[in-house]
């Protein structure tokens, strides 16, 4: 052990409680705001990822990752349909970052009750169609299998239609359609009841098998209202719809045009406003290393003032200036590191527990989500535990060209 990080040790080790000794709550501030520091940064990278991967989800939940869909109209202003042959689904899997191709269709009409009535889009899906996610947001009933051979009369709605309605899984609906000239009728069961929280999804939207919406549109078997693709890799899903826009130059034999759009695209003002969360994010990061690298300044400087005779004496037996900055240095950097040390354990630890329990709630009907989300990213963790010891240890190591100030007489005469 060299001489300065053994004498490092004995100030940190020095719990000598009395009138005369100022550092000691100084030192345990200074060691408190590195660990509240790092705690509320673990905390906050934790809720926002967890945030945006619970909002983001749900949106790609209803609209997958990429869509294909018609540029052309008729002359009524509706998209005509998209021919989802083999064609065009071997064109779309010949990128090979696409991961899962699924068709749909859509039709407007209104669900009925006695009572009361509520106009939604109706989304018919086959049984390509992953349903997953409404699996995982299925509150009452369940999910049915659809096909796109033979219509199954089943639906699922969301909980606030539901609600609105007065129905329930199971009951009998009427839904109506219009037609070219006349309003068309049919009769769904309840299958199942889901809630998502997303609004602007939940209260628009009905599934169905995809027969039913075709020949309510009078479509054949290839033709749908689109393809939804799904990635291997989110993060690179501009960079895929940029490749798959090869679709656009061509028009299919009815005369219609393709386009390719993601989902950030599609859903651009939610996208918008997650990334919105990632300033807010780097704000948070940037303050409390502020803070963390303040208390630390702040406790350094009370121990050098506290031990500025030690100071002098050790100049006065030979040290030199950068052999006592070393000392100090140590003596910070076994602080901050203990502060890591209680900052990881309180963050994780609270960010574990809300993970498992829920402890704390939130609306849902404002934030989309029923309790705080957390999601783990160990390597922002990790980088946030360096990014701060390092800032830290510059700024040790700058406070401690303080002690070169004073000369080694006057150190000794310092009361």
């Amino acid at each position: 052990m060299n001489f300065e990080l053994f004498i490092a040790k004995r100030i940190y080790a020095d719990k000598t409680e009395d009138g005369k000794r100022f550092s000691r709550p100084a030192i345990r501030i200074a060691m408190a705001g590195v660990a509240i520091g790092l705690a509320v940064m673990i905390i906050s990278l934790a809720v926002v990822f967890g945030f945006k991967n619970e909002v983001s989800s749900k949106v790609i939940g209803f609209g997958s990752h990429i869509q294909v869909l018609s540029l052309t109209q008729n002359q009524d202003y509706q998209m005509l349909p998209v021919l989802t042959n083999d064609t065009l689904i071997h064109n779309v899997k010949t990128v090979k970052e696409v991961k899962h191709v699924q068709k749909y269709a859509i039709k407007l009409g209104i669900l009925k009750t006695e009572d009361d009535f509520r106009g939604l889009t109706f989304k018919g899906v086959g049984e390509d169609y992953d349903l997953d996610f409404f699996r995982s947001c299925l509150v009452e009933g369940e999910v049915p299998e659809f096909s796109a051979k033979e219509s199954s009369n089943k639906i699922l709605i969301s909980k606030k239609v539901a609600t609105d309605l007065g129905v329930k899984a199971g009951d009998k609906i009427f839904a109506y359609f219009m037609g070219d000239e006349t309003m068309r009728a049919r009769r769904f069961t309840i299958a199942g009841v889901f809630a998502t929280n997303m609004n602007d999804y939940d209260k628009n939207y009905a599934i169905t098998d995809i027969r039913t919406i075709r020949k309510l549109n009078d479509w054949d078997d290839e033709m749908s209202s689109g393809l939804e693709l799904t990635v291997k890799d989110f993060e690179k899903v501009e960079e895929t719809t940029d490749k798959l826009q090869f679709i656009h130059e061509n028009m299919d034999r009815n005369g219609v045009t393709y386009g390719v759009f993601s989902i950030k695209d599609i859903a651009a003002h939610t996208f918008a406003w997650l990334a919105v969360l990632d300033m807010n994010v780097i704000m948070i990061l940037v303050l409390m290393i502020l803070v963390s690298a303040f208390t630390v300044v702040s406790g350094l400087l009370i121990i050098m003032l506290e031990r500025i005779n030690m100071i002098g004496t050790l100049k006065v037996l030979g040290s030199t200036n950068q052999s006592v900055r070393r000392i100090f240095t140590n003596f910070s950097i076994m602080l901050v590191g203990k502060g890591l040390l209680i900052g990881n354990v309180a963050g994780l630890l609270l960010c574990f527990v809300q993970q498992q329990f829920h402890i704390i709630s939130l609306d849902a009907s404002v934030y989309y989500i029923d309790s705080v989300p957390i999601q783990f990213n160990w390597l922002l963790i990790v980088l946030v535990n360096v990014a701060t010891l390092l800032i830290s240890s510059l700024v040790i190591w700058g406070s401690s060209h303080l002690i070169s100030i004073g000369k080694p007489a006057q150190t000794l005469h310092f009361e």
